[in-house]
């Protein structure tokens, strides 16, 4: 019974490297061109104002809001100091995710704040005070 489920697990091991691997021969790249005319096409439109077809707004929690803060805020202020100022303020007001880090009692020094747009996930603002 051993072997026979160790040979299974073998496969199975097996199967799952193969079909995770990927192999750049085997996929297709569109290329920069085309990422040059994508982005010159939804830089032009105006009328959709950004937005994904069908969505008024993208973030639509807060968990996701910090998600996206977190990467942008560990890559310019690093993760330790960010972290530290956990838990966070967040609010959603008019469709704009405001965003602020916290600091103990009788703490001196500044925070964060990130404003980052629901509806497009553009960041509108971002500040830390001293």
């Amino acid at each position: 019974m051993i072997k026979i489920n160790l040979l299974y697990l073998l496969i199975l091991l097996s199967y799952a490297l193969t079909a995770c691997r990927q192999n750049n021969s085997e996929r297709i790249f569109l290329g920069k061109s085309y990422a040059e005319q994508e982005l010159k096409s939804a830089l032009g439109k105006t009328s959709s104002n950004g937005l994904i077809e069908g969505y008024s707004t993208i973030i639509k929690d807060s968990l996701t809001a910090i998600g996206i803060a977190e990467q942008v805020l560990f890559s310019i202020y690093g993760k330790e100091n960010i972290t530290k100022q956990r838990p966070y303020e967040i609010y959603l007001i008019e469709n704009y995710w405001v965003i602020g880090g916290t600091l103990p009692q009788d703490y001196l020094g500044g925070t964060f704040l990130i404003i980052i747009d629901a509806r497009d996930c553009k960041i509108i603002s971002i500040k830390h005070g001293k």
